[in-house]
């Protein structure tokens, strides 16, 4: 598939509300950015344009995170299950039709935000944190390959362990970065990395830095708490469109 100027200008300019919402309220890029791009392009094409802005963006929050050797050392169990469940995702979205996967993406976008919007506090008992760190990393890894969200299940596991703050982000970090290079592979497996995505790819890392900094610097003049919200109740919408789509297709 060819790109023209206009598509080019869309993919940026999504880029960059990603990006200022990232900057503005925290969320995570590849949340913000993957629904606006399903939409316009479909999932498939869109999944490329995804990986090598979001392994850039999150290893910068790793390298200012710290605790690195830590987080490893205790996630690292998660993290190998994620491996063979990205390459099962993938398969998946080979398999299944291109409805079912966006559908499911719109569940699981559903789902994040009614839990951000929540935002539970829970905390697991020590008996079931290592118990479920290996089915979380592998439906992590499966939910990742054939939807592209990155964050179900693992953030409510994550939020669920009472984690410091720095040690939690540089714990979703990890997993988010092994996540994007897992799939960076499994899409050139199946030649949907080409040479043209992946210079716009890197193009767009411009927007996206552009972006993160006017989000940082806005979000101490005007209220992020109220802007958050808006942003996870259009993510909802956008979800429920997605998964709607599964209806109109069936």
């Amino acid at each position: 598939m060819a790109y023209t100027f206009y598509d080019i200008c869309l993919i940026f300019g999504v880029y960059l509300i990603a990006a200022l919402a990232k900057g503005f309220t925290g969320l995570g890029f590849s949340t913000t950015c993957l629904p606006m791009l399903v939409l316009i392009f479909g999932l498939k094409p869109t999944l490329p344009f995804l990986i090598i802005p979001s392994i850039a963006s999150n290893l910068l929050v790793m390298s200012q995170a710290g605790e690195f050797k830590i987080t490893l050392k205790q996630f690292w169990p998660l993290y190998i299950a994620q491996v063979p469940g990205v390459f099962l995702g993938l398969l998946l979205l080979i398999w299944l039709a291109p409805y079912i996967s966006t559908a499911i993406l719109g569940i699981a976008l559903i789902i994040y935000c009614w839990f951000a919007l929540s935002n539970p506090e829970f905390l697991l008992p020590k008996r079931l944190r290592n118990r479920l760190a290996l089915p979380t990393g592998f439906l992590t890894g499966v939910v990742n390959g054939f939807t592209g969200s990155q964050v179900m299940p693992l953030l409510p596991y994550m939020l669920s362990l009472g984690l410091s703050p720095s040690h939690f982000v540089q714990a979703i970090n990890c997993s988010f970065t092994l996540s994007s290079i897992l799939m960076a592979l499994g899409l050139l497996g199946l030649e949907l990395i080409t040479l043209e995505i992946a210079l716009i790819s890197i193009m767009g890392i411009i927007p996206v830095y552009i972006g993160t900094k006017i989000g940082s610097k806005t979000r101490e003049h005007l209220n992020s708490a109220v802007f958050r919200k808006l942003v996870l109740i259009s993510l909802i919408l956008m979800g429920c469109v997605l998964a709607g789509q599964f209806l109109y297709n069936y």
